[in-house]
């Protein structure tokens, strides 16, 4: 320290250049590499390649170049980067790139969303980040000497996909692996590597000392006087000791010098700041302008660390697992560590104890959930009758939902892959088919001139196979409309519209109709007029459907039969059902009204045919008759007419 003020005391600033000042300026140059030989400093001098800077940390008017290097042109660093198109893989692990050692500003991400997953593992093999099928979630992970952040976006509408970067360098070389699950991925790569410095034995050198100003290479001057001065002060370093001891030549009167540093880019950790020059008279160290140091460039920008307070402990989360139940109330898990960053910038964090993070409450690990009431399936009834008494129709039950307070609800609720059959083919048998006709309505649908009486005629299975019916068939249905004249109608009062007439069928669907004529009024009187005079305004329909009530259960039989007998009295048969709207069986019919299922046919005397050869060949066949003497072959043959007749009258008494 003392040779340090003897060092500054000897300085002095020369208005002129006389060569006694020359000599003097020489004496204090040897005296000066003395002094720096007996006094060697005290610190070593700090070197530019210890140093670090974040990209734009403390680089204000300044721009950041690819290297992260605040106002640099880009040349200290080599930038790679691009984009690997992926053809049709296998599934499974894919090496597609080599990240050597040493890298630095690290970004891997995938061109757009898909299936696939990004994953990375050292030159050993030991894994990073989604190694042995095992997916990790997003977050930090710290290894090969860096904090390397893996992001995955969830989002329905994010067409991102996934992300891998790290600020580096890497101390080891990573491999980068696709997990291949969808054809065609593509993934954008980029990294830089820092270009090894060339070293140069006659470049500048700069302190970042503000307490002594470092002996320069550049701006010497030499002595006017002496033309045999060659050789001229200049060190690789600014602790080098000249080989050999000459007389130094002048140095200049100002330098720049690191007087200041700008704010600690972290107000916690391990930091940065940039170091800022000035230019100062040596002799004095008196700051001056700028412009007196412009016969020496500026140094280029240099940053150092700096050291602020730890930073506080932390509660990291992870993302809520899955519900345990898929109904009903469940749990779901979360991950809570306590980290706290530390590294440079804070740029890797480290597992701590809990209580580093005790000053703030612990997040929940566990939450109660439940994604939906649990509901089951119940049969609430047994199957139903077959609904065809003869062919294959179907039954049915009711099935239904009930949630966990046993009420119905929708079918959603419950898993529809195991809901009870609730309908069910049936199978009755072969029945033959027949048209079924319901009774006429007794109303006209015009109460008026000419309208139709209606009646239901459906084709149904008939129950009984005994009768003689034949299958439906369209040209033998059956009319659903018979004409009606209620008289001519009385001359109607506009387009003028009459009161709808009587429905034509007291029950189910009819129709209805009503009068519409086009009338003129004149002088209050009311005349009808040609339709075509009221062409322009709309025509009021005449006719629609009506409904009064539903018919419920009614009568519906089938055609008759053929007659058994063509003389001499027969019978025939019908089918009579009683059927419900929908035309299922009914037992409500009122039997009073039900329609004869047989009448009598063809009651006329059955004429015999005549046989010119079958005559009575005597006067007195009457007798035989009386006699009962037909039994005999004789007289049937003599008295055959007669016994012909008596015969048949005897066949007909035993029919009936």
């Amino acid at each position: 320290m003392n040779c340090l003020i003897l060092l500054m005391a000897c300085g002095m600033q020369l208005p002129t250049w006389s060569g006694h000042h020359w000599r003097l300026i020489q004496h204090f140059l040897q005296m000066t590499l003395l002094l720096s030989l007996l006094c060697p400093p005290t610190e070593p001098v700090p070197s530019d390649s210890g140093s670090s800077s974040s990209p734009g940390e403390g680089c204000e008017g300044f721009q950041v170049d690819v290297c992260g290097l605040c106002a640099g042109d880009g040349s200290t660093c080599e930038l790679f980067s691009g984009t690997l198109f992926l053809s049709v893989l296998s599934v499974g692990y894919h090496k597609i790139l080599d990240i050597p050692s040493g890298a630095q500003r690290i970004k891997i991400q995938e061109t757009q969303k898909t299936r696939n997953y990004l994953a990375l593992r050292t030159a050993t093999g030991d894994s990073v980040i989604n190694g042995d099928w095992m997916i990790d979630r997003p977050g930090q992970f710290y290894a090969v000497g860096t904090q390397l952040t893996y992001k995955r976006p969830n989002e329905i509408r994010s067409r991102a996909g996934e992300s891998i970067t790290a600020p580096g360098p890497t101390n080891q070389e990573l491999h980068l692996f696709v997990i291949y699950q969808q054809p065609n991925p593509a993934v954008y790569y980029e990294y830089i590597l820092p270009k090894k410095p060339i070293t140069d034995s006659h470049s500048d050198a700069y302190s970042y000392s503000s307490v002594l100003p470092l002996v320069e290479s550049h701006g010497i001057f030499l002595d006017p006087g002496n033309s045999d001065s060659e050789n001229s002060l200049s060190s690789s370093h600014p602790n080098q000791v000249p080989s050999d001891l000459i007389t130094p030549e002048p140095v200049p009167l100002y330098s720049w010098i690191a007087i200041t540093t700008a704010p600690c880019s972290v107000t916690c950790g391990t930091g940065s700041r940039q170091v800022l020059f000035g230019c100062v008279e040596r002799a004095t160290q008196t700051t001056v302008p700028g412009d007196l140091c412009s016969f020496t460039s500026h140094p280029s920008p240099q940053v150092e660390e700096c050291q602020s307070q730890p930073c506080p402990a932390f509660w990291d989360v992870g993302e809520w697992s899955e519900c345990s139940k898929t109904c009903g109330p469940g749990f779901q898990y979360r991950q809570v560590i306590c980290q706290q960053a530390q590294g440079h910038h804070g740029n890797s964090t480290v597992i701590v104890a809990t209580s580093f993070c005790d000053n703030t409450e612990m997040p929940e690990t566990t939450t109660v959930c439940q994604l939906k009431i649990c509901s089951e399936w119940q049969i609430r009834s047994d199957w139903t009758e077959c609904s065809v008494p003869c062919g294959v129709g179907q039954r049915k039950r009711e099935v239904v939902c009930v949630d966990n307070l046993g009420d119905i609800v929708a079918d959603e609720e419950c898993n529809m892959a195991l809901r009870p059959q609730d309908l069910q083919n049936c199978d009755k048998g072969v029945c033959a088919s027949s048209w079924f006709c319901s009774l006429w309505s007794n109303r006209c649908s015009a109460d008026c001139a000419e309208g139709s009486r209606s009646r239901s005629v459906v084709c149904m299975m008939s129950q009984t196979n005994s009768l003689p019916l034949d299958n439906c068939d369209d040209e033998d249905k059956p009319d659903e409309l018979m004409p009606c004249d209620l008289g001519p109608c009385t001359q109607r009062l506009e387009w003028y519209t009459g009161p709808w007439g009587q429905c034509s069928s007291e029950c189910g669907n009819g129709t209805q109709s009503r009068g519409v004529v086009c009338v003129v009024q004149n002088s209050g009187q009311l005349e009808v007029t040609p339709e075509d005079r009221c062409s322009h305004l709309l025509r009021p329909p005449s006719a629609q459907t009506c409904f009064l009530k539903s018919c419920g259960s009614q009568w519906y039989m089938t055609e008759w039969s053929s007659c058994s007998r063509s003389c001499d009295g027969g019978f025939r048969v019908r089918e009579v059902r009683c059927l419900q709207d929908d035309l299922t069986t009914s037992h409500d019919c009122d039997p009073a009204l039900e329609p004869a299922n047989k009448e009598n046919c063809n009651t006329h005397i059955c004429t015999p045919p005549i046989d010119e050869s079958c005559r009575d060949m005597y006067y007195n066949c009457v007798v035989v008759v009386q006699a009962r003497l037909c039994v005999y072959s004789y007289y049937r043959t003599t008295c055959c007419a007669s016994c012909s007749r008596v015969t048949q009258r005897d066949a007909l008494h035993r029919i009936r």
